[in-house]
């Protein structure tokens, strides 16, 4: 069993409150848990209008699609047009 985790630090430049980069947020989490079988929640900066970090994990019996399934969310989520990802951090547990 490999247990893959990413975390992707996201800019919101748009919003004016945290309702709506709560909307943003959760319309993105949403997608990506249903589209890619993925546990994934925002584990920092819940405080802050413009910034996220998302925290994602897959279980798989190998590493290769488990790189697919990130790269694939990284695609999805730098094809949104309301958010920047600031930073990607991947790797193997």
């Amino acid at each position: 069993m490999i247990v893959g985790i990413c975390e992707i630090e996201v800019f919101i430049p748009q919003v004016s409150s945290l309702k709506e980069k709560r909307a943003i947020i959760k319309s993105l989490k949403d997608k990506i848990s249903r589209r890619f079988n993925v546990s994934i929640a925002e584990i920092c900066y819940q405080d802050k209008w413009q910034r996220a970090l998302f925290g994602i994990a897959k279980v798989s019996s190998d590493n290769v699609s488990i790189d697919k399934v990130f790269e694939f969310i990284d695609k999805l989520i730098d094809e949104d047009g309301r958010v920047m990802i600031v930073r990607c951090d991947k790797r193997l547990a």
